[in-house]
């Protein structure tokens, strides 16, 4: 009996390890190795409005998620304020979350704005980015997929 109830301790602590991970992997667009912006710096974007690939010498962990930066002074920024620097929609592609879906974007192609930076979408079929600003209507847009995302954020892709 007493092992019977050990077995089902275990099972119960593994499954909210897998749940919370599980939620963290469905928010945020990350790899394997719960690397986020395909190791671009979420500072450079926000700060310098250009995407520049991190180092794995300076990278920081903030809710389960590895962020990669160009170096020490963006690395220590980050660890100050993370939300401030976290990409919007757990760093999916801001059309597709308009649209409904979750898409991979490229991570040279962003806009900044309001202090925000959002990642869209770039392939030989679709160039995700012109398609939100041909629509003229950010603040639109945004309305439109942050209320798509409270949906989005707790599922797959």
């Amino acid at each position: 009996m007493k092992t019977l109830k050990n077995i089902a301790i275990l099972l119960v602590a593994a499954l909210a390890t897998t749940t919370t991970f599980s939620q963290d992997k469905k928010a945020n667009n990350i790899d394997n190795s719960n690397i986020a912006l395909q190791g671009y710096s979420p500072v450079s974007y926000l700060d310098l409005g250009i995407a520049q690939k991190g180092i794995k010498e300076f990278k920081s962990e903030h809710n389960k998620v590895v962020y990669y930066f160009t170096d020490a002074e963006q690395k220590k920024k980050f660890d100050k304020n993370p939300s401030k620097y976290l990409p919007q929609y757990g760093g999916y592609c801001a059309f597709g979350v308009y649209a409904g879906a979750k898409f991979r974007p490229d991570p040279n192609k962003f806009i900044v704005k309001d202090g925000k930076y959002f990642l869209y979408l770039y392939n030989i079929e679709l160039d995700a980015q012109q398609l939100w600003l041909a629509e003229n209507n950010h603040s639109g847009l945004i309305k439109k997929a942050n209320s798509n995302w409270q949906k989005l954020k707790s599922t797959y892709n």
